[in-house]
C-alpha cells in the first residue's frame, strides 16, 4: 500500500502528527516499536507548567489533541503563577500515566485514515525527488509520499545506571538502529544528548507525615477548549528535600557516575539536571527539592521529581533512605541516564521539513528537544506540514508573534541547540499576547481553516467571541459618580474620582479587580461566564502594554514579509562580517527577520542585507 504520510514513532509527537495528517484526510501509517506504548509518559507523569502549560493550549486551539487527553486523564489541576500577571499564567496537571497512554491509543483507533504498524523503521527511502518510504526492521518496504520522524530518545540509544551501560532509549526497550547512519549518508549531521529520569518507589513505603502536602487548585480549570469536564477530586503531590547527608552519599559515587567517570560525553538538559549534577554545580546548596507525584489514580507508584540520577542503584537506595520520609523506600526501578542521537534543528525550514530531502520531517527530540509538550506541538505543526506537501499546498507555518509555538520552531531553526532546548516564557518576547487564556483567539480560526476544528467547536467559539464583544461594549458604556464610587476606592487603597468618569478606567487599576468592581459599583450587570469576564479583565487592564506591544509585532511583521531568494549567495557580499557569511549561509533564512535573529548577525549585517535585496 502507498501511504500519504508515514509516522514513525507514536510519542507525543508521533501521536500529534498521526492524528494531524489522518483527520485532514491523509492515509496515514503509524510505525510503533511497541503498540503498548502508544502516548507513553517516559519521565514525570504530567503536562504543561510554565512554558509548556501555554502550548498545550495552543496545540487544542489548533485542533490537536494534548489539552483533550490531558483533561481526561489528570489526577490533579493547578495554575502555576497566579501572584504574577496574566502572562506568566501556565496551567499544568498531574496525569494518570496509564490511562493517559490508553486514552492516546483508543483514540488514534478511532480515525478512519490512521493504520499501524508494531516494528521498527531502519532506513529511510529516497529519490531524486524527495522521500520515497521506509524500510521496516523485518526488510519489508514501506511507501510514503511524506515521512515524519519522531524517534524520541531510541536513535542509537543508550542507557547508564552506575557503570553499567544497555542499549535503548527507555526502561526494558531496545533501541533504534539504522536511521542515523542512513540520514549521515545522505548529508544530515547528528550529534548526540542525554537525559535522565529518577527512581520510581513504592509509595505505601513513605512515610507522608514528613512531606509538606501540595494540593490542587480549590477550583481546578482544564486545558481543553472542548467541553471536556473539570476535576472534581483530586490526588495531592507532596514536597521533601534532600540534606547535607544525602549530597554527601552521592558525592562519594562520583567516581562511578557516567556523567563525571568520561562515560557519557553528551549534553544533558540544563535546566533539569541531575542530582549529582545539581550538587557538583550549585556547591553552596545544602538541600534540593523534591517533588513526591503519584502515578495515577489507583496505583501506589510512585514518581520522585528532582531526583533524576544515573549513579549505581545501591547508591540510589542509601542516599535516598537518607530523606526524611524516605527511611524504608522501597524501589520499584532505579532512576538511568539515557543518550541519544539527534539532529541539529538548523538542518530544517519552519514547516519542519528538512532542507535536504523534500517531504521528510523531523519533530520532537530528534530536533534536540526536551519535554512532551514541546515535541507534542511539533508533531502537529509536522503532520499538517506532511499533509500539505503530500497535497501540493503550501506549508503552514506561525510566527513569533502568532504562538509559543511559533517561537519555539523559530528558535530551534535559527539558532539550533547544543543542549535540549526548553521552552520558557522568557524566550517569548511577545508574550503578554501570547497568553494561555487567549490561545483560541489566537489559533483557532487557523486550525479551522486547516479542518483541524470540528463544527460544533467552532460555533463554541464564534459564540465565545460574541460574548466577549457585548461585554466589552456594556463596560465601556458604564460610566460611575464619585458619590457612588469613592467609598469603596478608600476601601480598597486607591485614590478617589473627583468627577463622572467611565467605568472600565477603574479596571487599570492594580488594587482593582473586575469582579470587586462590578459587585460594589455596577448596577444591572450582564450575565457572562467567568472566562468571558476574565478576558475583558485582561483586555481592560493591559491595554496600553498590550498596544505598545502590537506595534513591535508590526515592526517584527515588516521585516517577516522580505523574502530572501531560495539559494541566495550570502558569501559574494563581502561587506558581511565573516561570522555572518557563514551562518547565513549554512542556515539560509528564508526572510529577513530570520536572519536578524541568528547569533552573530548584526543590525548593520540587516541593513547591508537589504541593500542587496533591494530594499
Amino acid at each position: 500500500m502507498m501511504y500519504d504520510v508515514i509516522v514513525v514513532g507514536a510519542g507525543h509527537a508521533g501521536c500529534e502528527a498521526a492524528c494531524a495528517a489522518a483527520r485532514m484526510g491523509s492515509t496515514t501509517l503509524l510505525v510503533t516499536m511497541n503498540m503498548q506504548t502508544i502516548g507513553q509518559m517516559s519521565c514525570n507523569p504530567a503536562m504543561g507548567g510554565v512554558a509548556k502549560g501555554q502550548i498545550v493550549r495552543e496545540i487544542d486551539a489548533l485542533g490537536g489533541f494534548s489539552g483533550v487527553i490531558s483533561d481526561q486523564t489528570a489526577i490533579q489541576f493547578r495554575m502555576l503563577n497566579r501572584s504574577k500577571g496574566p502572562a506568566m499564567w501556565s496551567p499544568r496537571v498531574q496525569s494518570d500515566r496509564w490511562r493517559f497512554a490508553e486514552t492516546w491509543r483508543l483514540t488514534l483507533e478511532q480515525m478512519e485514515n490512521l493504520h499501524f504498524v508494531q516494528s521498527t523503521a531502519n532506513e529511510v527511502l529516497t529519490d531524486s525527488h524527495g522521500v520515497t518510504g521506509v524500510i521496516l526492521q523485518n526488510g519489508n518496504k514501506v511507501q510514503g509520499k511524506a515521512v515524519v520522524l519522531t524517534s524520541g530518545t531510541f536513535l542509537n540509544g543508550v542507557m547508564h545506571i552506575g557503570e553499567k551501560q544497555t542499549h535503548g532509549g527507555r526502561s526494558s526497550e531496545g533501541s533504534a538502529r539504522g536511521i542515523t547512519e542512513c540520514l549521515n549518508a545522505l548529508g544530515f549531521e547528528s550529534g548526540r544528548m542525554k537525559t535522565g529520569t529518577p527512581p520510581r518507589l513504592d509509595g505505601r513505603s513513605l512515610d507522608y507525615s514528613q512531606f509538606e502536602e501540595q494540593k490542587g487548585d480549590e477550583k481546578p480549570g482544564k486545558f481543553s477548549y472542548q467541553p471536556t469536564q473539570a476535576l472534581k477530586k483530586q490526588r495531592s503531590c507532596w514536597i521533601s528535600h534532600t540534606s547535607e547527608a544525602v549530597h554527601d552519599t552521592l558525592r562519594a559515587s562520583f567516581d562511578r557516575s557516567p556523567l563525571f567517570n568520561g562515560a557519557i560525553q553528551s549534553s544533558g538538559p540544563r535546566y533539569c539536571p541531575s542530582i549529582e549534577d545539581k550538587i557538583n554545580r550549585f556547591a553552596d546548596k545544602t538541600s534540593h527539592q523534591m517533588f513526591i507525584e503519584p502515578e495515577g489514580w489507583d496505583t501506589v507508584e510512585v514518581y520522585i521529581n528532582g531526583f533524576s540520577t544515573s549513579l549505581p542503584e545501591e547508591v540510589q537506595h542509601e542516599a535516598l533512605r537518607k530523606v526524611p520520609g524516605f527511611q524504608n523506600a522501597r524501589f520499584f526501578r532505579p532512576g538511568y541516564a539515557v543518550e541519544y542521537d539527534y539532529f541539529p534543528p538548523t538542518q530544517l525550514s519552519h514547516s519542519l521539513e528538512t532542507k535536504i530531502v523534500p517531504r521528510l520531517f523531523f519533530a520532537g527530540q530528534i530536533n534536540g528537544t526536551t519535554g512532551y509538550e514541546e515535541a507534542a506541538c511539533q508533531g502537529l505543526m509536522a503532520g499538517i506540514n506532511a499533509h500539505l506537501a503530500v497535497h501540493s499546498k503550501d506549508p503552514f507555518t506561525l510566527d513569533r508573534s502568532q504562538a509559543y509555538m511559533g517561537v519555539l520552531i523559530d528558535d530551534l531553526i535559527t539558532k539550533g541547540t547544543e543542549e535540549p532546548y526548553r521552552m520558557f516564557t522568557s524566550r517569548a518576547e511577545f508574550r503578554l499576547t501570547l497568553r494561555q487564556d487567549n490561545a483560541d483567539r489566537r489559533l483557532t480560526a487557523l486550525g479551522h481553516s486547516l479542518g483541524l476544528i470540528e463544527e460544533d467547536q467552532w460555533k463554541r467559539f464564534q459564540n465565545k467571541m460574541e460574548s466577549i464583544a457585548q461585554a466589552q461594549q456594556w463596560l465601556g458604556q458604564q460610566s460611575i459618580e464619585p458619590k457612588d464610587a469613592n467609598k469603596y476606592l478608600e476601601e480598597m487603597g486607591t485614590a478617589a474620582i473627583k468627577q463622572r468618569g467611565p467605568l472600565a478606567q477603574l479596571v487599570a487599576r492594580p488594587q482593582l479587580q473586575l469582579e470587586g468592581i462590578l459587585s460594589n459599583l455596577g448596577n444591572d450587570v450582564p450575565v457572562f461566564s467567568e472566562e468571558i469576564w476574565e478576558q475583558v479583565e485582561i483586555t481592560e487592564k493591559y491595554a496600553g502594554y498590550i498596544d505598545k506591544e502590537l506595534e513591535q509585532v508590526a515592526k517584527l511583521k515588516r521585516l517577516e514579509n522580505l523574502r530572501i531568494p531560495s539559494g541566495f549567495s550570502f558569501e559574494r557580499i563581502t561587506a558581511l562580517s565573516m561570522e555572518s557569511r557563514q551562518k547565513l549561509q549554512r542556515i539560509q533564512p528564508e526572510t529577513l527577520g530570520q536572519a536578524s535573529r541568528i547569533s552573530g548577525v548584526s543590525p548593520a549585517d540587516v541593513q547591508i542585507l537589504m541593500v542587496h535585496l533591494g530594499r
